[in-house]
């Protein structure tokens, strides 16, 4: 919000395609009967800031994306090739698609594959400890145990089919383990605005 850019939480995504591949009676150790589900994965995210909202096909699931069920599906479906496809362009039609002046797209593949040439990327990092954390205060109704060990599956998952912990040439590393959430936005908003200003590499 300091940069009056839109927000674009792409877990968001994968969680709302695992619910709805649920929803749909696909079962999720099969492939081929989660990427039949693809065509009928009508999403939709309120990328303002003060206007958050996820939906599929006009239902409102922004509170059931977080439940512990669908934190045990997204590993499931976010290994795919034809999820990670389809859903790559989905953002980036909301990137192209965006009225204000810029937007914030999070995740775990976006510096090298849904935005290889934005003007600024950031690789945000923590400790695992601290990742375990944060992501255990997200989800209500289940143990820090149980939390850690889904993040950890979905790690090792992810990891197979993209590096999402290693700083790609161009991307700037920033370590949010000792800072709060203030003081995250606060460094990154800072970022933002000194590579925006900063004069052009000489060729």
């Amino acid at each position: 919000m300091a940069l009056g850019f839109d927000y674009q939480d792409t877990g968001a995504a994968y969680r709302a395609f695992a619910l709805h591949a649920v929803r749909s009676g696909a079962d999720l150790s099969d492939a081929a009967a989660v990427v039949a589900v693809i065509s009928t994965f009508d999403y939709e995210i309120g990328t303002d800031p003060g206007d958050y909202f996820v939906r599929i096909s006009g239902s409102d699931v922004t509170d059931e994306i977080r439940t512990p069920q669908v934190t045990q599906s997204v590993a499931s479906v976010s290994k795919l090739p034809e999820v990670r496809s389809h859903l790559v362009e989905v953002f980036r039609g909301i990137i192209a698609g965006t009225e204000k002046p810029g937007i914030v797209t999070e995740g775990r593949d976006i510096t090298t594959v849904v935005a290889p040439d934005a003007q600024v990327r950031i690789l945000l990092t923590a400790t695992e400890e601290a990742r375990m954390a944060r992501r255990s205060a997200e989800i209500t109704g289940q143990s820090a145990e149980e939390t850690a060990r889904q993040l950890s599956k979905r790690d090792q998952q992810d990891s197979k089919v993209v590096d999402f912990m290693t700083a790609a040439e161009g991307v700037t590393t920033l370590d949010s383990t000792h800072l709060d959430f203030d003081q995250t936005v606060s460094a990154m908003v800072e970022l933002v605005r000194s590579t925006a200003t900063a004069p052009a590499p000489q060729a």
